[in-house]
């Protein structure tokens, strides 16, 4: 079922955002993007200090928006608060279209997990990096316009209602039910 919601209805499954665990949540659904616009959803994720999701396009895909168009490692791996994408984006098999490879219910806001923050999934340590994650023009085109405007709004941007990113600095395996716990410096 296509969603796209109001800013009304999306201001008011804030609350619900906010209940979520803080420093220590469940890795929900795990996906890698075998290629550009393609979306495999995981029943075990490998995490490579190279590759970041291992199976996933990041590294071969660059960025555009280095120098060099080399693949941003600051951007290696993406996460989004599993009830923002239920509220974004509506029913589980959505949330793909949202472009993130890792969606937990875990508290995700810059208090709560600040640039260096760690977090332990499975086996691999990920490290939060200060790149903002943003929604792009896919993510309006997917969610309305009102979903883009909501995410990069105050309240979005003060709980990443985006997202998070970050990169592997423990290689691992990790699977959805798996705890996610933050580990503060």
């Amino acid at each position: 079922m296509h969603v796209t919601r109001t800013s009304e209805e999306l201001t008011a499954g804030v609350d619900e955002v906010r209940r979520s665990p803080r420093g220590r949540g469940t890795l929900v659904l795990a996906v890698a993007r075998p290629a550009v616009g393609e979306r495999l959803v995981l029943d075990e994720v490998h995490f490579d200090l190279d590759l970041g999701v291992v199976g996933d396009v990041w590294r071969a895909r660059g960025s555009s928006r280095r120098p060099d168009g080399s693949a941003d490692p600051d951007a290696q791996v993406t996460l989004m608060n599993a009830r923002a994408a239920a509220l974004v984006a509506g029913g589980r098999d959505r949330w793909p279209l949202a472009g993130d490879q890792l969606y937990v219910d875990l508290a995700l806001g810059g208090d709560d997990l600040p640039a260096g923050a760690r977090l332990r999934i499975g086996t691999a340590l990920l490290e939060v990096t200060a790149k903002p994650h943003t929604g792009c023009q896919k993510f309006a085109d997917r969610f309305g316009a009102d979903a883009w405007r909501f995410v990069n709004s105050p309240v979005g941007r003060e709980l990443n209602l985006r997202g998070l990113n970050a990169r592997v600095v423990e290689a691992g395996v990790a699977h959805p039910g798996d705890a996610v716990v933050a580990l503060l410096s």
